[in-house]
């Protein structure tokens, strides 16, 4: 059974413009080459995390990270958060000790649809309001 909607996280775009990142790099590249085939969304958050990290901390040129934010912006649908969304964050930051933009994240895919969060932010797959966080960066990884 295919996964009706995936989402990506900010690591994975990371990883697959990082040629430095090593296996990461790779798996986060045939992770980005199956969202194509797939129905995944951004959330806008996403590639604006990244545009930060990778501007801030890897030393990309502004100007390429912001082409490349619109390459996925034009390649992907993208969804905003909503003021419910920012609701559901902050509960669940106190519910489930998720930092505020990860609790962000997920509340922002489940109301887009969305069922599964590719993400290295976890070691084992675990649900959150019933979007599955799951980490494609593992050995043994299949599309969900």
């Amino acid at each position: 059974m295919r996964v009706k909607r995936i989402s990506l996280d900010t690591n994975i775009l990371v990883y697959a413009m990082d040629r430095d990142a090593g296996e990461r790099h790779g798996r986060a590249m045939d992770v980005l080459d199956q969202a194509v085939g797939s129905d995944c969304i951004l959330a806008t958050q996403a590639p604006g995390e990244f545009f930060h990290v990778v501007t801030r901390k890897n030393g990309m040129p502004a100007k390429d990270a912001a082409e490349q934010v619109h390459d996925w912006m034009v390649l992907f649908p993208t969804v905003t958060a909503s003021p419910a969304a920012v609701s559901t964050a902050m509960s669940l930051v106190i519910e489930h000790s998720l930092s505020f933009l990860d609790a962000l994240l997920i509340a922002t895919v489940k109301e887009a649809g969305e069922s599964h969060l590719l993400t290295e932010d976890v070691q084992d797959s675990r649900s959150v309001l019933g979007v599955w966080l799951t980490n494609p960066l593992q050995s043994g990884w299949r599309e969900p």
